[in-house]
């Protein structure tokens, strides 16, 4: 036999478990802990902050990526030196002559 639930009703007058009626106390004291809007000192302190940050953010953009200069023949003599290996160069194409081997 079933039995009507007494624990207690939602605002929409649903019954709830109890359960529901926990969680529900929970949540309600957890939601009267949230922090208000900062208003005041604090609310034009953040927004000076944020602008510094944005401002920031817009002069690294505006400033191009420094260039690293790279030892002449770096490049080569690594291409070089991994086609060596056949755990890379198995995986390369084959040239014209049929070795697998990592192009430049």
């Amino acid at each position: 036999m079933a039995y009507k639930g007494t624990a207690s009703k939602s605002s929409s007058g649903a019954s709830m478990s109890k359960y529901d009626v926990e969680v529900e106390a929970r949540l309600q004291a957890l939601e009267s802990e949230t922090h208000t809007k900062p208003t005041g000192a604090t609310h034009t302190k953040i927004e000076e902050r944020l602008d510094a940050l944005e401002a920031a953010v817009a002069g690294l953009k505006s400033t191009p990526a420094p260039v690293v200069a790279a030892a002449s023949g770096s490049v080569e003599a690594l291409v070089a030196r991994l086609n060596t290996i056949p755990a890379i160069t198995e995986y390369c194409d084959k040239d014209v002559d049929g070795v697998r081997r990592l192009k430049v």
